[in-house]
């Protein structure tokens, strides 16, 4: 009798009987595919291992070790938490339950005012166990919409979702069903999985064959959650879990976790005395310590140093504007939802400024412009203030207030792609000063629904880009459709030392505030042109930045950045006029150092030193004194150095800071 055939990824072909599956062909390919494989994609769309192969279908087996692997893997152990948790909890509900990066979660409503507090989550995992010892199949149905609402009949949230996405009759609602829609098969068809005779779930799958092909998986923590993302809907208890291929991922992940937490620039600002969050300023307001400042003051040099060597003019702007510079800008038509509410002054209105693009053209405007003047470089560490919703406000990575490193150059066409170029070897070089090396780009072309500019201003924009990528050796991944409206764009990450990545750094085109604001220049030929405006943001903004670097470094600055290079101990009350000769001799030099006079006993305050992470601890002694020498405790080091004569140690120290200077 025969059979089908069905093609493989690499392009070669395999015979299976009518009615065979994807696990058939798993299995045919060989044992350890059979017993790696999840689930299959044919013909482009991801299904169930039980899903029966047709003639001429394109299959590849899907396994733990890919993205799509893992999304399934962690969507399947969701599952299995939802069963869990409506074992031990009897009249619980659930609502939905997606994958998410690096794991999952689960909404629930519990009967009778119940919650699921962090302690009852050992439990639950417990459940989760030996749902999975028990191996039970995923088995996939479907049924009409009418048999999918008697089905769900006792929960209903998922009979929410089913009326929502069958019987979506306004634009409102056919938006919620595009965002429900992974819950249900579609062509007026309802699909659920059955797991065991106890427990079903409506979802469109697919899922791994069976709870046994989970296991390494941990319970996280337990939220507040509102339906539908809506503060009028019932408040929903949300469980988060992580799940990985293998027991080594699951405890890698922990560990970067763990490290992510003594690392987390919150704590670590309190607990180093850099800044504050004071409730009596409202959220997503800091203010800079002594020590914070000190820091922020260095990075504002350098950059401002490295943008004067680049050619960058430093300008100024206000803080607040009319609202008609915002309407021109376009931002109150925009970007209105993430401005502060205007101030009414003078007959008029105000707003606090989110950006500053709109004074530089204004700066740019001020005067005639000739094709000789340009480009034209502006550099501002300029203060904005963004409206965030309060849940989304976190320390310094998302704040209301914050200084932006911003530049804006107004170049001719042909002028641009020479400055992308600069502006991408400016920006890798200055991150890499401050420690990082490892970087991912994305270059984001012309959305294809909507934009401004013509064609040959957009490949233009966008072959700059490319090239400045290429050139500089940058690794970048193309979204194609993913800029602005008004430009192209690449975005730059940097990982830090446990591997996270930041975005930071963006080069943007922008076409629409020269045409809105009517730039020109006169141009060689004596008519009038149009610049080419390219924003660029290299740190994003100093506060987050300072955010990220405290993560990287884990609050132990280099020598350069520290907001404390040494602090210096005399031993005894007696050593305190020779530690203050020490401390003007470093001083002189320029370097940021303390005494710490001898009030407590010299190991309580080595060990206070050492937990401020500072590069040094140089301590004093009679012998000091006598020989103009210090005892060096390096931060990292093998142990103390004595009698290291004091110009050596500020020849030493001079070594660590100066490249940056």
């Amino acid at each position: 009798m025969a059979g089908i055939s069905i093609t493989l990824p690499d392009g070669s072909r395999r015979s299976l009987p009518h009615g065979a599956t994807a696990g058939d062909l798993a299995a045919q390919i060989g044992p350890g595919l059979s017993k790696a494989a999840l689930v299959a994609e044919v013909d482009g769309e991801e299904v169930d291992l039980s899903a029966p192969l047709s003639e001429g279908q394109q299959v590849s087996i899907i396994t733990a070790d890919s993205d799509a692997g893992l999304t399934v893997l962690r969507h399947s152990t969701a599952h299995v938490l939802a069963q869990a948790v409506l074992d031990l909890y009897p009249g619980a509900t659930y609502a939905v339950g997606p994958p998410i990066q690096d794991g999952f979660y689960y909404d629930f409503d519990l009967p009778d005012g119940a919650t699921i507090s962090e302690d009852a989550l050992e439990a639950i995992e417990a459940r989760m166990r030996e749902i999975v010892a028990a191996d039970q199949p995923f088995e996939r149905h479907e049924v009409s919409v009418a048999d999918g609402l008697e089905l769900f009949a006792d929960h209903p949230y998922k009979r929410e979702i089913i009326e929502t996405v069958a019987m979506a009759a306004t634009p409102e609602d056919q938006q919620a069903a595009d965002e429900m829609a992974a819950e249900v098969a579609g062509d007026g068809q309802i699909s659920y999985y059955r797991n065991s005779d106890a427990f079903i779930d409506m979802c469109r799958g697919p899922h791994v064959p069976s709870t046994g092909r989970l296991g390494h998986f941990k319970l996280m923590s337990v939220a507040g959650a509102y339906w539908r993302h809506d503060a009028g809907r019932p408040s929903l208890q949300r469980v988060y879990g992580t799940a990985w291929a293998t027991g080594k991922d699951l405890a890698s992940h922990l560990h970067r976790l763990a490290e992510a937490e003594k690392r987390d620039h919150r704590r670590l600002a309190r607990e180093l005395d850099l800044l504050s969050w004071p409730a009596e300023l409202g959220p997503g307001l800091a203010v800079w310590h002594p020590k914070g400042a000190a820091v922020r003051r260095v990075i504002e040099d350098y950059s401002r140093r490295r943008h004067d060597e680049g050619g960058y003019e430093l300008v100024f702007t206000p803080h607040i504007a009319r609202s008609e510079l915002w309407e021109t800008s376009g931002h109150l038509d925009f970007y209105r939802e993430s401005m502060y509410p205007p101030m009414e002054l003078d007959g008029g209105a105000y707003h606090p400024k989110p950006m500053n693009c709109p004074f530089h053209v204004l700066i740019y405007k001020s005067s005639l412009r000739s094709y000789r003047d340009l480009p034209i470089r502006m550099f501002e560490l300029g203060t904005v203030y963004r409206y965030e919703l309060s849940g989304a406000v976190h320390g310094l990575m998302r704040s209301r207030g914050f200084t932006q490193d911003d530049s804006h150059i107004f170049a001719t066409p042909e002028q641009a792609p020479a400055e992308i170029a600069s502006l991408v070897a400016f920006v890798l070089s200055v991150l890499r000063a401050f420690g990082f090396d490892s970087f991912d780009a994305r270059l984001a072309t012309r959305p294809p629904d909507k934009s401004i500019g013509g064609d040959a201003e957009w490949e233009m924009a966008t072959e700059a880009l490319q090239g400045a990528l290429e050139a500089a050796g940058l690794e970048y991944e193309l979204d194609e459709g993913g800029g602005a409206f008004y430009g192209p764009k690449i975005d730059v990450d940097v990982r830090d030392a446990i591997g996270r990545s930041w975005q930071l750094s963006t080069i943007q085109v922008d076409f629409q505030l020269p045409e809105r604001f009517d730039l020109e220049y006169a141009g060689a030929d004596g008519g009038r042109h149009r610049p080419v405006m390219i924003h660029r943001a290299l740190m994003g903004s100093i506060e987050r930045f300072f955010g990220v670097l405290i993560e990287h470094y884990g609050g132990a600055f280099p020598a350069w950045l520290a907001p404390v290079q040494a602090v210096i101990l005399p031993v005894a009350a007696s050593h305190c006029h020779y530690a203050a000769e020490v401390e003007a001799r470093l001083s002189r030099d320029g370097f940021r150092v303390q005494v710490v006079d001898a009030q407590e006993p010299l190991g309580r305050r080595i060990r206070a030193a050492k937990l401020q992470k500072l590069p040094y601890v140089l301590v004093v002694g009679d012998d000091d004194a006598a020989h103009r020498t210090v005892g060096v405790n390096a931060r990292g080091g093998d142990g103390d150095e004595r009698g290291v004569p004091l110009e050596d140690f500020a020849l030493r120290l001079a070594r660590d800071v100066d490249d940056h200077r």
